[in-house]
């Protein structure tokens, strides 16, 4: 029997794991086959009965390593990021998220795989995202040129060209997912702002909550943004793998705002002993950092997409996954 054949790129990431765990658990084994790739040298795969290939994108001819025929879509989530670049390096961006990209679609062009699946940033648009203002699919780009995400963002504009650039000269359909913050546990709490190790403030406050310690509200309460579980991303991607449609650009979104109270209530509920819940301090005099509110309507129209992650089961899925620490044997602490 001949199985269809989906690649994900990315599959050792943060967001790259959890999208191949549901992959595998969404499609029909009698009909796909879900093959994993990553940057890492690693075993964790191969000890589970699973292949992965390890391929740096940025080089062309790793490419051989992976399979030929029957590739029916490549979800390409591999990606340098500003979250996690301890020191600046632009050219980092260009080998990974241009030439990288070239890569993987000439790799589609001559497996002639039928579709591809990539994942942009929010910040193409970020401009707009003034307090309640809902971000469309097809806003014009609309980003800053200066700090530390500037190339990046430039860099996955490119790729989007390239792609497009594909699908016109090759037939290749192409799906496209514009990220926003990505809520999944990893063990590695840290990430970069501007090249500086900084703990992610959501395990911050987690780790406050579980002690009952007083947990600060920075600027308005109500400032409300989207927060989106990695499997409800997961879900919109791989429903594109399989509609009958030529391309498609898509906000990864719940479409449901969350206040900052209600979501720091939400943790407290979750994570503080009940007989000594964390307090809340209100400090109007800090500012907390930005989020955003995504239209998920034609992702909904199109693909079939209906997220299922409130933020309490978000939360409550942070709470199962830090028990067990699927990902500890793939993660780099």
């Amino acid at each position: 029997m001949i199985l269809k054949k989906i690649i994900i790129f990315g599959a050792t990431g943060n967001v790259g794991s959890y999208v191949f765990k549901y992959a595998r658990e969404f499609f029909d084994a009698n009909e796909y086959e879900v093959i994993a790739s990553g940057k890492r040298k690693t075993d964790f795969f191969e000890k589970r009965g699973i292949k992965y290939y390890s391929v740096d994108i940025s080089k062309a001819e790793e490419f051989e390593k992976l399979p030929k025929e029957d590739v029916h879509a490549v979800i390409y989530l591999a990606a340098t990021i500003p979250s996690y670049m301890d020191r600046y390096d632009s050219r980092a961006y260009i080998e990974s998220n241009i030439l990288g990209a070239f890569n993987v679609l000439e790799y589609c062009r001559k497996v002639k795989a039928d579709r591809i699946l990539f994942s942009t940033t929010v910040f193409d648009i970020s401009l707009y995202a003034k307090d309640g203002v809902i971000l469309k699919p097809d806003m014009p780009y609309n980003f800053s040129y200066k700090g530390d995400h500037a190339v990046y963002v430039i860099t996955k504009n490119t790729a989007i060209e390239l792609i497009k650039h594909y699908n016109e000269e090759y037939g290749l359909k192409y799906f496209i997912f514009r990220f926003p913050t990505i809520y999944n546990y990893s063990n590695y709490e840290y990430y970069y702002p501007n090249g500086v190790k900084t703990l992610r403030p959501v395990y911050r406050m987690i780790e406050q909550a579980k002690k009952g310690e007083p947990i600060e509200l920075w600027g308005d309460p109500n400032y409300a943004k989207d927060m989106v579980h990695v499997y409800d991303c997961a879900q919109m991607i791989c429903k594109a793998v399989t509609v009958n449609r030529k391309k498609g650009f898509y906000n990864v979104g719940t479409g449901i705002p969350v206040t900052l109270k209600e979501q720091i209530e939400t943790i407290i509920k979750v994570f503080s002993p009940k007989d000594h819940p964390s307090p809340i301090i209100m400090r109007p005099d800090k500012q907390a950092s930005g989020g955003f509110l995504m239209d998920v309507t034609n992702a909904k129209e199109e693909l079939g997409y209906e997220p299922k992650y409130t933020c309490e089961k978000l939360f409550e899925n942070y709470k199962e996954e830090m028990a067990i620490d699927r990902f500890k044997d793939l993660r780099r602490k």
